[in-house]
């Protein structure tokens, strides 16, 4: 874990899936080879780092409907 402090906000985008509703979402930090994700109501927490391998395979598991909700 790192601090998400350490990228710009700029870097920062919360899924379009997300809505307007301030409810939980993540946000993704672009650019970068390593995938840094942090919780969007913490924006200068913690933020998790993920192979851009394991966040592939993340995103295809989620988009299957992997994991029920």
């Amino acid at each position: 874990m790192t601090s998400a402090q350490q990228y710009p906000a700029s870097a920062w985008r919360k899924s379009s899936y997300s809505g307007s509703n301030q409810g939980e979402c993540l946000e993704v930090a672009d650019g970068y080879s390593n995938v840094p994700v942090r919780d969007s109501k913490d924006p200068h927490g913690p933020a998790l780092i993920f192979t851009g391998a394991a966040w592939s395979t993340f995103v295809a598991d989620v988009k299957r409907g992997s994991f029920p909700v």
